[in-house]
């Protein structure tokens, strides 16, 4: 059977060694010095955690560290496989976000970081996690930031006028992308506008409580930018739900 060269899973197989060096262990200060800080104040009294699409797992050691009771799923192999390997107290399994293997009001918290950009459908992927919820529980979303990271945007430096802004590509439309975000790495990216995500929440019963638009961490500006005008244009956009208290019958 051909392989399918565009194919999400096929594509972070591939490239799963990148990410386990480039993304971990303190390697990338966007990590370390705002995604960590920004899920733990939100996971903050949670007791079990559901990380969806947990890659090397990260972020789940990070959550486990800090006392939650962590189970991390990913559909691809070898990022559970390293996962399992580095250990740090979170439990691991191989799974789809969309067919999550979880009974029903099973965890207090779900986390989805940064992945659901990745999941064709996220709808049904919603769902399911509005199911595994307890009542009352809550689900914290961290997107690449909908509008400001849509297809085609970024910096313009106009030197003529001494203009720096922030380009908006197209928005309103959906857009699959399979990007090289390094030299020999291409990934699968989804972008859609943040109402596609409202609306989805709220048709798996989830209602939104909380939203943050963070500033980029300073090293990062530092490091990739070096325009002042960087730290008014956030890459990521965080979402927080609750599962109702009572569910219908």
């Amino acid at each position: 059977m051909a392989v399918d060269e565009t194919d999400n899973e096929t594509l972070w197989e591939r490239n799963a060694g990148w990410w386990q060096r480039e993304y971990s262990a303190g390697a990338d200060p966007e990590y370390e010095e705002q995604i960590l800080p920004l899920v733990a104040e939100h996971v903050a009294g949670a007791r079990r955690v559901l990380d969806v699409g947990c890659g090397e797992g990260q972020v789940a050691r990070h959550l486990a560290g800090l006392g939650c009771s962590v189970v991390g799923l990913d559909p691809i192999a070898t990022q559970v496989e390293v996962a399992q390997q580095r250990g740090g107290g979170p439990t691991y399994c191989r799974a789809r976000a969309d067919a999550l293997p979880c009974g029903d009001a099973t965890f207090d918290c779900v986390l989805v970081c940064l992945a659901l950009e990745h999941v064709d459908a996220f709808e049904t992927a919603l769902q399911e996690v509005a199911r595994v919820l307890e009542p009352g529980g809550r689900l914290v979303l961290l997107l690449s930031h909908p509008l400001l990271q849509a297809p085609r945007s970024g910096w313009i430096d106009d030197r003529t006028v001494d203009e720096r802004y922030w380009r908006v590509g197209s928005y309103l439309g959906d857009d699959v992308v399979v990007d090289q975000v390094a030299p020999g790495v291409a990934l699968r990216f989804i972008h859609r506008p943040l109402s596609r995500y409202v609306h989805a929440l709220g048709a798996a019963g989830l209602l939104i409580d909380d939203m943050s638009e963070p500033s980029p961490p300073h090293r990062l500006i530092a490091d990739a930018w070096g325009f002042a005008e960087a730290a008014t244009i956030p890459r990521v956009l965080l979402v927080r739900a609750r599962a109702p208290l009572s569910r219908p019958h």
